[in-house]
């Protein structure tokens, strides 16, 4: 199936050709004829499945009749970040018409926003407190929204925004079609589903494990260790963006401090940053201005950034769905990625749940040639899960190159001629736990991302 098989419009078509999309993926292929038919629809959908798109176009199809200038469809997010992708999505698909579309969140100048409300758009991508703090003003008017959209529903009801979300159903009309999207349905999300939805259509795609085009590995470690082997790990994995998961604001800011010490083209991305610094950082790691961004959770959802061929959990998350979104940001649209936990001692418990998740065990990994300072990890293999094997062979692919990429002497191969090189040693931050000053212009990382 290709989109001129799912009754598109010539102008979202031009719009979906020139953004470069070629096969719809499965959630595109069932929900975009369900919304079409103005059915409300209950999506349960893992991040990086093409929801965003499974959603939009259908309604630029729908926006393409009708009055213009007024606000015609309302979708609710959980963050700036991911309100700022849906916009550009919209921005993106409806190139080829005269459909606009607003982003509404914190963070930023309110001022700007009621400009663009005024001038008119059809599309408004909105966070629940900034949009509350609209409808406060009367700046926006959500009487003539036909379309609801819902999105990461399971994340706002995480952040607290299930009071606001109802606040903000009280203000567009009853009679309209709403959508539902979520990547996990706890009980709390399936009532607020059955209260907003009439007679859904359910589209499911890929919720039993996270997605299939993704490898995993832990790496065994002690807490006071992991700095120095992600400093070692880096320079022996082919890489094009790397995005490396932290748990704290402090830790992100100080690892990417470390990192631009250490030669990379890094940023930080945490929730204390002004807004206009985050998309900052989210744009050149999209650009290739920054080849590894260090985030909390924040980013867990909202970047879409395809080149990203590595997410390393710097810490281990809280719970298995963070998990689960963390390495969503990998192995987006069908390619492949890798997914590598420093892993703890005290972390075996929530290993064992994602692994119950995975259905197999993952790969316990030592660093050749790293010191452990007397640690020993457990390094146990994991077996061949069914269904996996692109994955093992990748995975074991990098473990032996571990080993000829330093040509078994302490050399570095150039991938791009076969000499040898001599290696760089990593150095360490200084005694005391404080780090060399960042360089004002730093290099980039050892390898460049392979051709193609």
């Amino acid at each position: 199936m290709n989109f001129e098989h799912l009754s598109l419009e010539p102008r979202i078509l031009a719009g979906v050709q020139e953004a470069g999309y070629t096969t719809p993926t499965p959630i595109q292929q069932q929900a975009i004829p369900l919304v079409l038919q103005n059915r409300d629809v209950l999506g349960l959908a893992q991040t990086g499945t093409g929801k965003t798109a499974a959603f939009m176009l259908p309604i630029l199809n729908r926006l393409l009749t009708g009055r213009l200038g007024q606000v015609r469809a309302l979708i609710i997010a959980p963050t700036r970040e991911l309100a700022e992708q849906i916009h550009q999505t919209a921005v993106t698909l409806g190139k080829k018409t005269r459909i606009r579309s607003v982003a509404i969140y914190g963070g930023v100048s309110k001022e700007r926003q009621v400009w663009a409300l005024r001038r008119g758009a059809e599309i408004v991508v909105a966070c629940p407190g900034r949009l509350l703090d609209h409808l406060g003003d009367g700046s926006i008017d959500l009487s003539h929204v036909e379309v609801l959209v819902l999105d990461e529903a399971d994340r706002m009801m995480d952040m607290g925004f299930l009071p606001d979300i109802r606040r903000i159903l009280k203000q567009v009309p009853a009679q309209r079609q709403t959508l539902f999207f979520s990547a996990t349905m706890p009980d709390e999300i399936r009532t607020l589903a059955n209260e907003i939805l009439v007679d859904p259509a359910t589209v499911q795609v890929g919720m039993i494990a996270p997605v299939e085009t993704v490898s995993h590995a832990l790496y065994p470690i002690t807490e006071g260790l992991k700095s120095r082997l992600l400093f070692a790990l880096l320079p022996q994995i082919e890489t094009q963006r790397v995005l490396v998961f932290t748990r704290t604001k402090r830790r992100a800011r100080n690892l990417a401090r470390d990192l631009e010490a250490q030669g990379y083209n890094v940023a930080a991305l945490q929730g204390n940053m002004a807004q206009n610094r985050r998309l900052e950082a989210i744009n050149g790691f999209r650009n290739g201005a920054y080849d590894i961004l260090v985030a909390t959770d924040i980013a867990a959802r909202g970047i879409d950034v395809s080149e990203i061929s590595h997410v390393i959990n710097f810490d281990m998350p809280d719970t298995v769905d963070a998990y689960t979104h963390r390495i969503g940001r990998t192995g987006r649209a069908e390619r492949s990625g890798e997914a590598f936990t420093f892993m703890l001692p005290a972390d075996e418990a929530i290993v064992r749940d994602i692994e119950r998740l995975l259905s197999t065990r993952i790969d316990r990994r030592q660093l050749p040639g790293f010191d452990y300072a007397g640690f020993v990890p457990n390094v146990q293999p994991a077996s061949n899960p069914a269904g996996r094997d692109s994955g093992q062979a990748r995975r074991a692919q990098v473990q032996s190159g571990h080993h000829r990429e330093h040509g078994g002497n302490g050399q570095q191969v150039s991938r791009e001629n076969g000499a040898r090189r001599p290696a760089q040693p990593v150095s360490q931050p200084r005694a005391g736990g404080a780090a060399p000053a960042p360089r004002r212009r730093s290099r980039r990382p050892r390898y460049s991302p392979p051709a193609g």
